[in-house]
């Protein structure tokens, strides 16, 4: 029960699109995560992913719409929606995710961006 630095936490991995456990809460874990360019389209079927921005812009495609997310904002992903998170011109996106803890990062999806572990920092 200490606390945790978000942003000493974030420099000890450079790996984009590459998920870091900092801390579990209940059946829940909180992941921190640099993105830069663009994911893979996917959608978690039984579980809702929540998108803190610490740093930088992120932009949450839907097959409808775009959605900025800018820094010091959340957005929440219902469960079933199909999403790809996305960034602009090369910029390197810090963000903390809240999600079940069986969760996979590419839901529906396996890609050569999917990863089984998450390493805990």
């Amino acid at each position: 029960m200490k606390p945790i630095n978000l942003k000493e936490k974030h420099e000890l991995f450079d790996a984009k699109w590459h998920p870091h456990q900092i801390a579990t809460v209940d059946d829940m874990q909180v992941i921190l995560a640099k993105i830069s360019g663009e994911f893979v389209w996917h959608a978690h079927e039984n579980e809702d992913e929540l998108f803190q921005v610490l740093k930088g812009t992120l932009y949450m495609q839907f097959r409808d719409r775009t959605e900025r997310v800018n820094e010091g904002e959340i957005i929440v992903v219902p469960k079933g929606v199909e999403h790809c998170p996305s960034t602009k011109n090369g910029e390197e996106v810090h963000l903390l995710l809240f999600e079940k803890q069986h969760t996979a990062h590419t839901g529906n999806v396996e890609h050569e961006m999917t990863r089984k572990t998450y390493p805990k920092i």
